[in-house]
């Protein structure tokens, strides 16, 4: 039963990685288009691929920490009075520092608001923002590709190893190993955003590290084949003086 639920999971990760795979470079496509978009040379009537800044009066702003499924957002008025509704991804670091009353400038593209910078000049992308959806699909790619792959071996393993503990302990290093492999590539991602690091460095952080995982999987596999991480191993005989 454990193989089963190692191998259902394997299954989900792969297939939530292959789809992250898959947006990578239309994420990368719609980045270069807004990073290339011209400015409007007047406010636009309908959606266009234009740049417009358009100055707003924040009227709320919620963070909603601690409410699960729920986005941090923020209530933007128009001076003509219309709201605007804009949620974000993460709270820093423009959001967490907004109050009723301040101003703030929104950048709307395609007929969203995808950026909103404040009287600092700090700026921070909305969930509707292109900038930083390569970064985060390329993570989750790495993640769920390898801790699938590393559980999918795990879970399968024991399936053709009954009986035979060693084979099964083998399994188990590379299924704990897989884990290490997929919490490396988040924890990696976490860091290229608060470092604002280029999308290349996610591969180059996590692939120096993910060599070394592989090569304690390798090592620890070995050494449960060879009996070595046997509970029940015999200690080695004193040697003689």
């Amino acid at each position: 039963m454990r193989s089963v639920v190692w191998i259902l999971l394997a299954v989900v990760t792969l297939g939530v990685g292959a789809a992250a795979a898959r947006e990578v470079g239309g994420a990368l496509e719609r980045e270069r288009e807004y990073r290339g978009a011209p400015a409007c040379d007047a406010v636009p009537v309908e959606a266009s691929g234009c740049v417009w800044e358009q100055e707003f009066t924040v009227r709320s702003a919620a963070m909603n920490r601690g409410k699960r499924g729920e986005s941090p957002e923020a209530e933007l008025v128009l001076p003509s009075g219309k709201p605007w509704d804009v949620t974000f991804r993460r709270t820093e670091p423009v959001m967490s520092e907004m109050t009723p009353g301040e101003k703030v400038t929104g950048v709307i593209w395609h007929g969203q608001v995808v950026e909103v910078r404040d009287a600092q000049g700090r700026r921070q992308q909305t969930s509707d923002g292109p900038v930083g959806w390569p970064e985060d699909h390329l993570g989750g790619a790495l993640a769920g590709i390898s801790f699938g792959l590393a559980a999918l071996v795990g879970g399968v393993w024991p399936l053709f190893a009954r009986g035979d503990r060693r084979r099964v302990t083998a399994a188990k290093m590379v299924r704990w190993h897989g884990v290490g492999l997929g919490g490396t590539a988040i924890l990696t991602l976490w860091a290229q955003a608060a470092n604002d690091w280029p999308l290349w460095a996610v591969p180059a952080i996590w692939g120096s590290l993910a060599v070394l995982i592989l090569a304690s999987m390798t090592a620890f596999a070995l050494g449960a084949l060879r009996g070595q991480l046997d509970d029940d191993a015999p200690a080695p005989e004193p040697r003689a003086a």
